[in-house]
């Protein structure tokens, strides 16, 4: 720590405790200090460390940052201890009775704490010891500002305890947009039993996701922990984060899918092993909107988003009454439904279709599958398993659904207001 910073910090000499005690007050920057060891007198020596009234160079000078009564205590700058002419043995912060955790540097001169949550009141206690023996105990209470506006997370996926595919991203989603991305993805923790590299994106101002590298999925059978640790984030303008979050769920064996759209099958594999494979009818093309051919099934990396038994599909989304079957108006309840994408994908059940399963593709964009097979599959796919499908002109957008991996993964790492992948090992 540079001189400039340390003379930006509260200092508090240390003194013999006397009968007529020092007591500091309400709103000044200083704390009761006690000296806990016994040390000889000395002459006082400028604004250093004094003893009985007497300097001693050798004792140890403790300094903390805020002070003793501070009212109005930025949570986002923590709490910081230093050390002079000793070492930090011991550094305690509560909150609300709750310890706080904090670094400690190397050479143990100086800690810091983590941020603090606002309009709480805290209390730390630090022990410094020299060589010779010598200790000092400061004890300091002080309170956070309050927040004017809250961050908050509002919704999580993947759902706490669930099991997922190894594409499984984490979508993380915030009550209001977020003014300083970099304060609150620094506060974003991933930890997975099985090392992964992965990286957020902000995909809007209120929502990030995070994601593991092109084509190197989630490892299968671990378990991964997210964390925000926002207490005492400033995100903006008055606005802190108010609490930590932790969600917990687990990626299952790795399951992959390939459909060949010009082949008409599809092959499940589950830990790279080949488990079933059956024909499949894709989509038929015909219908060009705007320079889409919306009829077409999208070629690219799609992830299972849910599940639906039935499914109730219409020709609603492309802007046709289901009523209106001259222009192709149709409504159908289909059974053993797994949505691939938001522009109405499905890998589903057709009893109707199997005829042309394995010979033509019919579809309106959904792949087809024979009753059986698309039941085992709607059993056996978890959210987040992989559906790789190629062979049509139609590519899947990156934003269409959870298709995440169809972005380079160099554009996606851009995407993060760190600009920096991320190990989660």
């Amino acid at each position: 720590m540079s001189a400039g910073q340390t003379a930006g910090y509260w200092r508090f000499a240390v003194q013999r405790v006397h009968s007529a005690r020092f007591r500091a007050g309400t709103g000044v920057a200083g704390a009761v200090l006690l000296l806990t060891a016994a040390c000889s007198g000395g002459e006082k020596k400028d604004d250093g460390v004094t003893v009985g009234g007497e300097g001693d160079a050798s004792a140890p000078q403790v300094t903390i940052n805020p002070g003793n009564g501070n009212g109005k205590a930025a949570p986002e700058a923590g709490v910081v201890v230093t050390a002079a002419g000793g070492t930090l043995q011991q550094v305690t912060l509560t909150g609300k009775g709750k310890p706080v955790e904090g670094a400690m540097t190397a050479d143990k001169t100086g800690w810091k704490s983590r941020t603090l949550k606002p309009g709480t009141r805290y209390q730390v206690t630090a022990v410094a010891a020299n060589p010779k023996g010598k200790t000092t105990t400061v004890n300091a209470t002080f309170a956070t500002v309050r927040a004017a506006n809250a961050l908050e997370i509002t919704d999580v996926t993947p759902s706490k305890g669930e099991k997922v595919g190894v594409g499984m991203p984490i979508q993380v989603t915030f009550n209001r947009p977020v003014a300083d991305k970099k304060a609150v993805e620094k506060a974003l923790e991933v930890r997975s039993t099985k090392p992964a590299t992965g990286a957020w994106y902000w995909v809007s101002p209120s929502t990030v996701i995070f994601r593991t590298k092109n084509g190197e999925y989630w490892q299968p059978n671990q378990r991964v922990t997210f964390t925000a640790k926002l207490a005492g984030v400033k995100s903006g303008k008055r606005t802190y984060g108010t609490s930590d979050l932790t969600r917990r769920f687990s990626i299952g064996d790795s399951h992959v899918l390939t459909v060949s759209t010009k082949t008409k099958r599809a092959v499940a594999k589950k830990n790279g092993v080949k488990v079933k494979s059956w024909p499949i009818s894709a989509g038929k093309g015909g219908r060009v909107v705007n320079g889409v051919d919306t009829y077409l099934t999208t070629s690219g990396v799609h992830l299972t988003m849910g599940k639906e038994n039935p499914a109730i599909m219409t020709s609603e989304w492309m802007g046709v009454d289901p009523k209106d079957k001259k222009n192709g108006g149709y409504r159908e309840v289909i059974p053993h439904a797994v949505r691939i994408s938001n522009s109405g994908e499905y890998v589903h059940s057709m009893a109707a279709t199997v005829w042309a399963q394995g010979r033509r593709n019919v579809s309106h964009g959904c792949v087809n599958s024979p009753p059986a097979a698309a039941r085992w599959f709607y059993n056996w796919s978890y959210r987040g398993d992989v559906v790789v499908i190629t062979g049509t002109k139609r590519r899947l957008d990156w934003n269409n659904g959870w298709s995440y991996y169809q972005m380079p993964w160099s554009k996606w790492v851009k995407g993060s207001a760190l600009n920096r992948t991320v190990t989660t090992g």
